[in-house]
């Protein structure tokens, strides 16, 4: 068991975890309250189901997250290239040595 100040190293399998845990309990569960092994087995298919649709998300995640966190260690004249200073970043405005028309 990890202890509380340490860090998880995969919180994504550990939801995933704790939720094929409970894929394998509610079945059990059901049939115990009177629930028909047909329809237990019902539940169980749709949780599973359920479950990896979340653990297909979770990765998308992390995968996305972490391409974002990678692009942004990109160095700045990457970002330079993208940034809007100087004087044509200033279209429409107007400063002291440009002519307007009612001068």
């Amino acid at each position: 068991m990890q202890s509380s100040g340490r860090p998880h190293d995969d919180p994504a399998g550990d939801v995933v975890r704790w939720a094929a845990f409970s894929c394998l309990l509610v079945p059990v569960v059901l049939v115990v309250y009177g629930t028909s092994f047909g329809g237990a087995a019902v539940a169980t298919l749709g949780l599973f189901v359920v479950t990896a649709a979340c653990l297909v998300l979770l990765r998308y995640s992390e995968r996305t997250a972490a391409r974002i966190r990678a692009e942004e260690r990109l160095p700045s004249a990457h970002r330079r290239r993208h940034s809007r200073g100087g004087p044509a970043g200033r279209r429409g405005c107007r400063t002291s040595d440009s002519a307007s028309p009612h001068d």
